[in-house]
């Protein structure tokens, strides 16, 4: 096991022999290396394996203390490696000017050995202890993220297991919930990026994106004779239909713990409101402009869209141009106008969506 290493700079040989002497019983622990001026110094940090202190004077030939400073301020070294400087100057312009670069200490000369003794064992064992804490917190995080990690991927196998029944019963085709997922994705990022007012960030884009996956999940509860059926619905019908948003919600708080997750929310709002419209004549609650979640009205063209170019049980699709005609002109729902635009922003997006499903990795 190799020593910790204590690094001497003095351009004086015998203070440099003073400074040595105090660590003799301490060979074992620590081995010393000495330095006669600042360029030498550099070059002994750079070489060095484990310095633990640096014992620095500062008026020295070639390359002063500062300049030392200066170099190890630059490469990020002074958080990591303890300074004490050692000098024979009073002013305190300089004194101020070390404690500035964050030196852990200031010696003046002529110095007590034991003094400096005590005050380096000190500041090394502080400087060891608070490596040593941040090494723990490091693994630590580590730790947590691998967890967060195992637990996210479990979270999204049991949603996409879910999303995945509920598309089994369901007339619309079997990859919907995946395309709702990237549509949503590029709708978000599309706001995040020319609509700063909004304040998303990656992590709500990616919530958002997640949780839009759920937001037919209530239609578990519609039976087959009115989710399969392969004309159009009576006004009786179509009521029941509603429901799916209500119903999914009762799943929701029946089988999500945390109820106060940002998560949560979106899954909640975007099950319940992915059908209102900015003109309040939605369902279910007749909701109406900035009222509505922004994470459903998202969700809501996503659906839309999705519903247009896709063939069902009941109709044939239409083509990527004359569905995105339709949303513009407000022939399928009224949606806000930064909505709209956001749409429209990401027309191309929304055409080759095969494509950006490929470019994408969802975990």
């Amino acid at each position: 096991m190799e020593k910790r290493q204590i690094l001497i700079v003095d351009d004086e040989y015998i203070n440099r022999a003073l400074l040595a002497e105090m660590f003799h019983d301490d060979q074992e622990v620590y081995e010393l290396i000495e330095a006669e001026n600042g360029q030498e110094a550099v070059q002994k940090i750079e070489e060095g394996h484990d310095i633990v202190l640096i014992l620095l004077d500062i008026v020295m030939p070639v390359m002063d203390g500062f300049t030392v400073l200066e170099y190890m301020e630059q490469k990020g070294l002074l958080k990591e490696i303890p300074v004490i400087l050692i000098t024979g100057e009073t002013i305190q312009d300089s004194e101020d000017r070390a404690y500035s670069f964050g030196v852990a200490d200031v010696i003046h000369k002529p110095f007590y050995p034991h003094i400096v003794k005590r005050r380096s064992s000190n500041i090394i064992e502080l400087y060891q202890n608070k490596r040593n804490m941040e090494m723990r917190l490091k693994e630590q995080e580590i730790a947590i993220r691998a967890q967060e990690k195992e637990i996210r991927e479990a979270n999204e196998f049991m949603i996409d297991a879910l999303s995945s029944v509920v598309e089994s019963r369901s007339a619309e085709t079997g990859d919907h919930t995946k395309r709702i997922k990237f549509y949503t994705r590029i709708m978000a990022n599309c706001l995040k990026e020319h609509f700063p007012q909004y304040g998303l960030t990656d992590v709500q884009v990616d919530g958002i994106s997640r949780a839009s996956v759920l937001h037919d999940i209530g239609k578990i509860g519609i039976s087959d004779t009115i989710l399969l059926k392969p004309g159009r619905l009576t006004n009786e019908e179509f009521e029941i239909m509603k429901t799916h948003t209500t119903i999914g919600c009762d799943m929701l708080e029946k089988l999500y713990r945390n109820r106060t997750s940002e998560f949560y929310s979106y899954c909640y709002e975007i099950c319940r409101h992915h059908h209102e419209r900015w003109d309040g004549r939605g369902y279910p609650d007749h909701l109406a402009g900035d009222a509505i979640p922004l994470s459903a009205q998202i969700v809501a063209v996503a659906d839309v869209y999705d519903a247009l170019v896709s063939p069902r049980v009941y109709k044939s699709s239409f083509t990527n141009e004359k569905a995105f005609e339709m949303i513009m002109n407000g022939e399928c729902g009224q949606f806000a106008p930064d909505i709209l635009k956001c749409f429209e922003l990401a027309r191309e997006d929304f055409f080759n969506i095969n494509k950006v499903i490929g470019a994408f990795e969802l975990s």
